[in-house]
C-alpha cells in the first residue's frame, strides 16, 4: 500500500539549520511527515523500536557523521528492513575522496548547501518531487545515486 506522504528523518545538530529544513519540507508540494534528531545515537535508538514507521528518506549532515565517527551508514545499509530508505547526505562542502566514500557506504544522494534560501528550496524541492516518484512507483532505490 502507498502512502500519500513522505516520511523524513532530519539529522542537524543546528537548531536554525533545523528550523530551515523543516520549513522547507512544509512548503513542499507533497506531504512530508518529519521527525527531527540531534545525532544518530538518538537514530538508531529509534530505529531498533519494533513497530517504526521506515523513513523514507533521511536526510544528515556531514559534520554529525564525523562528529560522531558512527559507521551509521553501513549499520543502516546491511539491515534488510532498511533497504527502501534513501540516505541524503548534505554539507557547504564535500572533499572528491569523501563523495566517493559515502556513496561506497551506502549514501544514495550528496547535497552541497547552497548558499540562498531560494536556493535550496529549489534543490530540496527537485530532490522530494525525484524521491516521490521512485516511492509511488515502486522503482528500485538500491540503484538510486544523485548528486546535486
Amino acid at each position: 500500500m502507498t502512502k500519500d506522504y513522505l516520511n523524513v528523518f532530519l539529522i542537524e545538530d543546528d537548531e536554525g539549520k533545523r528550523i530551515f529544513f523543516e520549513n522547507i519540507f512544509t512548503d513542499s508540494k507533497i506531504a512530508i511527515t518529519t521527525n527531527t534528531f540531534h545525532n544518530v545515537k538518538c537514530v538508531m535508538d529509534f530505529l531498533s523500536e519494533e513497530d517504526i514507521l521506515v523513513p523514507e528518506m533521511v536526510w544528515i549532515n556531514k559534520s554529525i557523521l564525523e562528529k560522531d565517527n558512527s559507521e551509521f551508514l553501513s549499520e543502516i545499509k546491511s539491515d534488510v528492513k532498511f533497504n527502501t530508505m534513501v540516505i541524503l547526505i548534505y554539507s557547504e562542502n564535500f572533499k572528491n575522496d569523501e563523495e566517493d566514500d559515502f556513496l561506497v557506504k551506502g549514501a544514495n544522494i550528496l547535497m552541497k548547501l547552497p548558499d540562498n534560501y531560494k536556493d535550496m528550496k529549489k534543490i530540496m524541492s527537485e530532490i522530494i518531487t525525484i524521491n516521490w516518484q521512485y516511492h509511488t512507483s515502486g522503482f528500485n532505490k538500491n540503484n538510486f545515486i544523485m548528486k546535486v
